[in-house]
């Protein structure tokens, strides 16, 4: 399974409600496991991020999709970062569906 790297920025509202940030980890987690996913790891950090999350998930469609949800509720962007398998994989799919 790829290993995705997440990086997360508080937004105004996240930042506004911080208190409830290990409750929304919890969340988090939950939905990446009814999706198939796990996270292996996560960290609070100081500076450019607020958060970073170490997931493994089948492929960059959960990923999509467990980020998709957790960012419409308003608390946190992110920026997510594949393992070099992942990027293989998602090349050759793209360059199949140019030819």
């Amino acid at each position: 399974m790829p290993t995705y790297i997440t990086l997360g920025h508080f937004t105004d509202q996240g930042i506004h409600n911080v208190k409830d940030s290990p409750n929304r980890e919890e969340a988090f987690r939950e939905l990446c496991e009814r999706l198939g996913a796990r996270v292996k790891d996560a960290y609070r950090t100081m500076g450019r991020y607020d958060v970073v999350a170490i997931v493994d998930a089948p492929d960059d469609v959960t990923m999509n999709a467990i980020l998709y949800s957790m960012g419409s509720l308003g608390n946190v962007r992110t920026e997510t970062e594949g393992r070099r398998d992942g990027l293989r994989r998602s090349t050759a799919v793209a360059e199949s569906a140019a030819t």
